[in-house]
This record gives C-alpha cells, structure tokens and sequence, in this order.
C-alpha cells in the first residue's frame, strides 16, 4: 500500500492517467521546454522564507500533508490573511485550459484544512507569463474531484496497473509523447481490431 500520495501526482493523473504511471510508477521523466520553464520558475519561488505586505502573511515552499487523504507535497506559497488560508499555486505559462492546475490547489486545500483545523474554501492560481491570479473556488464539488483522483492515483500506485495512452490535445505539450506514443498505440489497436 502507498503510504502517501505525492500532491502533484494529482495534477499529473488528471492531465493524462498515463503520464502519472510513468512519472510514479517506471520512475521515467523527461524534460522539454515546459518543464524547464516550469523548474526555473518554482525554483525562484521555492525560497524558504515568509513576509508581511499589509494584511497578507506570505509563506513560501511549505510541505503539506494530510493523514486522512494520505497526502504530502510543498505548497509554493500560502497566504494568510485575517485567520484564513489561502494556497497558491505558481505555474508557467498563460491561464490553463484544464482542470489539473485547480485539482492541485484543492489538494492542498485539504492539507491545510487538516493541518490548521480551518476550512478552506479558495486558493488561486498564478499564471508566471501573464502574471495573473485566476481564483479557484474549493467547492463541493472540486473536493469530490480531487478525492476521488486521489482514490485512482492511489489505484495505480498500489497495483501498478498502466493506464492506456490515449492521444489528445495534451499530448502536444507533454514531455514524456517520445515515451508513450499515443498515436502508434492506437494504431496497433485499431490494426488488431480489423
């Protein structure tokens, strides 16, 4: 049994179950032009440290952890602001056209809820190229989201079970396409079913 999820195995699982088992179950990564940009960004983020500005307490590169999800990752910054906690994800690039980047900040949501003992009801986003804050509202029904991604990712991990490569828009940004060859696996199934 995993004993804890990584947060961005989340955000992983949600943007392809395929690339999620190659990242957490073979291991394999391979950078590209994204994730560089992406690394670069985080590591100046990820500056320990903490500061005030006006009302807002800013924390950087918090580790977070949830024992009732089994959940563990670094947040890049969180805010408090009059007793509520705010987590804030940095990401490069423009405002994101899938719901990976929102399941993220919900995740850490839960972690802070449990650490804190305070409910959580918004995070947000930040865009590096636009810099730009996109509000993400911790519903309801983002929660049952991420709880259930944690329950799959959870699935996968523990059996090692391969998700299929199916190829989508995604694939056109991901580092690991060289890998996984979405468009030749679906042509060997196609040339099996005929």
């Amino acid at each position: 049994m995993t004993d804890y999820i990584p947060i961005a195995a989340l955000n992983h699982y949600t943007y392809c179950s395929h690339r999620c088992w190659r990242m957490y179950c073979l291991g394999g990564f391979v950078d590209n032009q994204y994730t560089i940009e992406g690394t670069s960004l985080h590591d100046r983020v990820h500056t320990v440290g903490d500061n005030q500005r006006e009302e807002t307490w800013q924390i950087r590169a918090v580790w977070l952890k949830s024992e009732q999800h089994r959940l563990i990752g670094k947040a890049d910054l969180i805010e408090e602001i009059d007793g509520r906690w705010i987590p804030v994800e940095y990401k490069r690039g423009h405002r994101g056209e899938f719901d990976n980047d929102e399941l993220q900040v919900c995740a850490q949501a839960l972690c802070l809820e449990e650490m804190t003992g305070q409910p959580v009801t918004l995070g947000y986003i930040y865009y590096a190229h636009s810099h730009q804050r996109q509000p993400v509202e911790i519903s309801a029904e983002l929660r049952q989201s991420a709880i259930a991604a944690i329950a799959a990712v959870t699935k996968i991990l523990d059996t090692g079970a391969m998700p299929p490569a199916i190829y989508t828009q995604r694939c056109k940004g991901c580092s690991l396409y060289q890998q996984c060859l979405p468009k030749a696996a679906d042509k060997v199934k196609r040339y099996r079913e005929a």
